[in-house]
C-alpha cells in the first residue's frame, strides 16, 4: 500500500507589476542569494503569473501567491491575499469615445 506524501505548497510575496489581463496578474518576487564566489548577498528577481479570481489586484499592490496546479500555459500560481494596497497610484481612465 503506497502512502501519499503530501508536499507543502510554496508561498511567495511580491509586488504586482501588471494587471492588464482578465483574472491574471504578473507578480515580481525579489529574493536575496549569496554569491558563490564573492560571498556577498545579491538581489535576484523573478516574474510569476498568478490567478486573481476577483480582479482585485492593482499595479503596486503587495500580494501573497501560492503554488497551484497549471491553470494555463504560464500560470502556476494563485493570489491568496493582498497584503498591502498601492498608495498614490492612480490608474488612468479609458479615453471617452466621441
Amino acid at each position: 500500500m503506497a502512502e501519499e506524501i503530501k508536499r507543502r505548497k510554496a508561498v511567495k510575496t511580491g509586488v504586482v507589476t501588471s494587471d492588464k489581463m482578465d483574472k491574471s496578474v504578473v507578480v515580481r518576487v525579489v529574493r536575496t542569494v549569496k554569491h558563490k564566489t564573492y560571498k556577498r548577498y545579491v538581489r535576484r528577481t523573478g516574474k510569476f503569473m498568478a490567478h486573481d479570481e476577483s480582479n482585485q489586484c492593482r499595479i503596486g499592490d503587495t500580494v501573497e501567491i501560492i503554488e497551484s496546479r497549471p491553470l494555463s500555459l504560464r500560470k502556476r500560481w494563485r493570489v491568496t491575499r493582498v497584503l498591502r494596497k498601492a498608495e498614490g497610484l492612480v490608474t488612468p481612465a479609458p479615453a471617452a469615445a466621441e
